[in-house]
């Protein structure tokens, strides 16, 4: 099989594309032929080498795949050859999705939503779970409350844009003027240019100073340190970026302020509750643009890029089925 693989770390030029043996399944295990893959902010951070103990190389990675059921390993019960799946591979622990065919244990893997393409499905695995877990799970963001998600127009905030509206709350979101359409599009209720206004000032007006329940974040730096400060009393952050620096948290005890850091664990469980939602129309994942496998360098340089001009996912089209 073709598979991109990450020889060292570095830059985009650090992969190879090489000839690789097909994997077997074992036991409780499924082998999937992949159609589509996508490129997340976690697969520039490994090949750069932000966790350089976590990934011994050389090594295949990426993190969303969907595809076909080709074999099943002794023991599986719920799939079978030509069923459609998609899932998250388990993250630091295996060969990831920049391949042909892969190897993943059935416990993580789910069925396909019919309503997605393979190009889709793949844009949707790995920012609809950590989303899922993030305001579902461990924000516990309920009707009739309200959410800051910032970063809307991008890969796992345009997708948290769409749960939270599915969940019932009030939605702000920051976006560059030129995503404004595209967040409302979405159900974003109140949109704010962060490049012009600062976003604490616009969250406050809006609300009477009475600030949000939920900050969701998806950047880090500024837009966690400053979290507290459009948060109502009793609210809840919860980030997907990991802390390089000590954070000041003396205007969160004010506000009796919880805290959740989110590392996406793999659950068939998410994957079904995510299909739901598709099939009732209220999430779909929206893919900004797309590659081949071999492409994949090309692919990491664009989202890596500050101006990349991307709205949502950057897919790969692993084989000529991912439009299906």
């Amino acid at each position: 099989m073709k598979a991109i693989v990450l020889k060292a770390f570095g830059g985009p030029e650090s992969f190879e594309l090489r000839e690789l043996p097909k994997p077997t399944p074992g036991a409780g295990q499924v082998l999937v032929r992949v159609y589509a893959t996508s490129i997340n902010p976690l697969d520039y951070q490994v090949r750069r080498g932000d966790y350089p103990e976590l990934v011994p190389l050389p090594s295949i990675t990426g993190h969303d795949i969907s595809g076909v059921v080709e074999a099943v390993g002794p023991g599986v019960t719920a799939f079978a050859p030509g069923d459609e799946v998609w899932y998250t591979p388990q993250i630091f622990d295996g060969p990831g999705s920049y391949a042909e065919y892969h190897v993943a244990n059935e416990s993580i893997v789910g069925k396909k939503p019919a309503a997605l393409s393979h190009l889709e499905a793949a844009s949707l695995s790995l920012v609809g779970g950590t989303a899922w877990e993030a305001l579902v799970v461990r924000a516990g963001l309920r009707v009739g409350e309200s959410i800051l998600v910032h970063g809307g127009a991008g890969g796992v905030g345009h997708v948290a844009i769409q749960l939270a509206k599915a969940v019932g709350a009030k939605v702000f979101t920051t976006a560059r003027a030129g995503n404004h359409d595209f967040v409302r599009s979405l159900g974003a209720d109140v949109v704010i240019d962060y490049e012009k206004e600062d976003y604490v000032e616009a969250v406050l007006r809006e609300t009477g100073d009475r600030g949000v329940d939920v900050v969701f974040d998806t950047i880090g730096g500024d837009t966690l340190s400053r979290s507290p400060d459009v948060l109502a009393q009793l609210g809840r952050v919860v980030s997907i970026v990991d802390i390089a620096k000590p954070q000041n948290l003396i205007q969160a005890w004010g506000r009796n302020a919880s805290y959740h850091f989110v590392f996406t664990r793999q659950l068939r469980g998410k994957l079904d509750e995510l299909s739901a939602l598709v099939e009732r129309g209220q999430l779909r994942p929206h893919v900004g643009a797309v590659y081949s496998l071999a492409d994949i360098p090309a692919a990491h340089a664009r989202l890596e890029s500050p101006n990349n001009g991307l709205r949502g996912k950057v897919a790969i089209a692993v084989s000529p089925e991912a439009q299906s």
